[in-house]
């Protein structure tokens, strides 16, 4: 019985001495609370009693920035929610340089952001997300770089903007829209009253306007089978009239 007890004793510690890390995995390995090796992915085999190891994913992380109560420079009261995609490159300061790398990532990004978006305005919050989104990145693997953490990409998800504000907004795109169909239509009376008074300036030659005029008519007459009576003035006449007399002369 004796024996049999220490054999169970013996594999349980030989049980607790052996680990396995998946690829993506690394163990920081401490003997007697003093850092020794990183080691993995595989096998690991530790001194029972003696060395600890704490496990470090390498996989890309995605943090979601809860959403932050932010008042811009130009004083508009608005919310912004972000993420930050990040991973521990080096897991020794993942661990011995910060107590939990992952809420003190939290809790950098949202100061960061409030930071950020709190010295731009509105219209920029709105238009140039994409410098935003890089200066958030830069400062925060800037801050992060002391705790083996690379951060990949930050990306502003949401600017929730006050009712009040929407529906200025609304009225402001509204009043834009107008203005440019009044731009549009202005334009085109323009364009036409250009046109119209190049027409009048070639229809002031009065052979022009007779030959006009006898093209109204074959136009009219073609629509409808029926008898139109127009009057034709004299004077239309004497264009043509003298035009036909002056081969003669």
């Amino acid at each position: 019985m004796p024996w049999l007890l220490f054999a169970v004793a013996l594999g349980m510690i030989a049980f607790s001495a052996i680990k396995i890390l998946n690829e993506y995995e690394r163990g920081v390995v401490f003997r007697l609370g003093r850092l020794v090796a990183t080691r993995g992915p595989g096998l690991i085999i530790l001194i029972p009693g003696i060395e600890k190891m704490l496990k470090v994913s390498l996989r890309l992380v995605t943090l979601d920035v809860p959403p932050q109560d932010i008042i811009t420079r130009d004083n508009v009261s608005v919310k912004v929610n972000a993420v930050v995609y990040f991973r521990v490159m080096t897991p020794e300061k993942a661990i011995v340089e910060v107590e939990n790398y992952l809420y003190a990532t939290s809790m950098l990004a949202q100061t960061i952001l409030r930071s950020i978006c709190g010295g731009a305005e509105l219209d920029d919050l709105l238009a140039e997300r994409e410098k935003l989104n890089l200066k958030l990145q830069e400062i925060l693997d800037k801050q992060t770089d002391p705790w083996g953490i690379k951060v990949a990409n930050v990306e502003i998800k949401h600017i929730d903007l006050p009712d009040e504000m929407k529906r200025a907004m609304a009225k402001q795109a509204e009043a834009e829209r107008e203005r440019r169909a009044k731009v549009i239509h202005a334009s085109g009376e323009y364009e036409a009253s250009t046109k119209l008074a190049q027409a009048a300036e070639v229809m002031s030659n009065p052979i022009s306007l007779q030959l006009r005029y006898l093209q109204t008519l074959t136009e009219v007459a073609s629509e409808k089978n029926s008898t139109i009576v127009f009057p034709l003035p004299i004077d239309l006449l004497k264009p043509l009239m003298q035009a036909a007399v002056k081969p003669l002369e």
